[in-house]
């Protein structure tokens, strides 16, 4: 185990340093931010040299990138060139409200993705069909497409929930909430749906639970201990993955439902070239992708010691 944490901390370390020169380099190539910087009006020559002097915009790449990095390390992540401001600052409220969403969406995909996997593989014949009906219609709806169909039909048709904004904070901020985490949820509901359903069919179908079944030990202890276990692996890794992109995909129902968020700030950025906003909230997210996906690994290695990144070896 140990040597498997020290694995999973040294591939950690890599993919965020790579991440951080592809984002950096990837957010120069978007173009020049003389205009973001000049405040919208047309740059003067004097401006011009005036701004590359001041942000070092004539220093070598690789000389910008370890300055920003090593500042970065040191808690100075720069300055938004739109708001002016430091870009944590903006960041850190916004993050908390995707924060939110996420955790609302999680329980919605653990309890109807996972609970209805569990219910059409344990129960089979017309449950399952009707299931598998229901999880491919969730996985064909785009998140916008259903964000639109919630809004019209809870929102104003019947008045249900709010329909903009992230509300205050307590119940209010959950009320605000429910919309675009159901929004979020459906298409990764549907989908661990048919991961959970899978894995289990697989353990049901397994010689080792036959045995079980010739043996006369209770149904219910068959499949805590034979099937969901055997199968946890799985489904833990998919569902960590899942999780992972949520905080990526957010950024549709933040949009969509008018949430302050590190989604919809993402998109207000690259749209206006806010090159030091865009660079950290991307790396960001590719932090959490990461650090959740090691995490269900270790996760599914403490499950299952004969399980290798989340896929059982038995």
């Amino acid at each position: 185990m140990t040597r498997m944490l020290l694995e999973r901390l040294g591939g950690l370390l890599l993919t965020l340093f790579l991440a951080s020169i592809v984002i950096y380099s990837a957010v120069l190539l978007t173009g020049d931010p003389i205009a973001a910087l000049a405040g919208g009006a047309k740059p003067t020559p004097e401006l011009i040299d005036q701004i590359r002097l001041e942000y070092h915009l004539d220093d070598p790449v690789w000389a910008r990138y370890w300055d920003w990095l090593t500042s970065a390390f040191q808690g100075d992540f720069g300055r938004s060139f739109v708001y002016k401001t430091d870009v944590m600052t903006l960041v850190a409220p916004r993050f908390v409200i995707t924060l939110q969403l996420v955790m609302v969406t999680v329980l919605l995909i653990l309890v109807f993705g996972v609970g209805s996997g569990v219910v059409a593989a344990m129960r089979g014949g017309a449950v399952d069909r009707t299931v598998g009906v229901l999880t491919s219609l969730g996985m064909a709806l785009p998140t916008f497409v259903v964000a639109i169909l919630l809004i019209w039909i809870f929102a104003k048709t019947l008045g249900w929930f709010p329909v903009y904004g992230e509300g205050d904070a307590g119940w209010d901020r959950l009320w605000h909430l429910v919309l675009p985490a159901v929004s979020l949820a459906v298409l990764f509901v549907a989908y661990i749906s048919r991961v959970t359903r899978g894995s289990l069919v697989a353990q049901l179908q397994s010689e080792h639970v036959d045995t079980a079944r010739v043996r006369g030990i209770p149904r219910s202890r068959i499949f805590g201990v034979h099937v969901f276990r055997n199968a946890s692996p799985q489904i833990l890794a998919i569902t960590g993955t899942t999780i992972a992109g949520l905080f990526a995909a957010s950024a549709i129902a933040e949009v969509a439902f008018g949430l302050g968020g590190i989604g919809s700030l993402l998109v207000q950025a690259a749209a206006r070239a806010d090159l030091p906003v865009v660079q950290i909230v991307s790396l960001l997210l590719v932090t959490i992708f990461v650090v959740l996906n090691a995490a269900a690994d270790l996760w599914s290695a403490l499950i299952d010691p004969t399980s290798v990144g989340g896929r059982s070896a038995a």
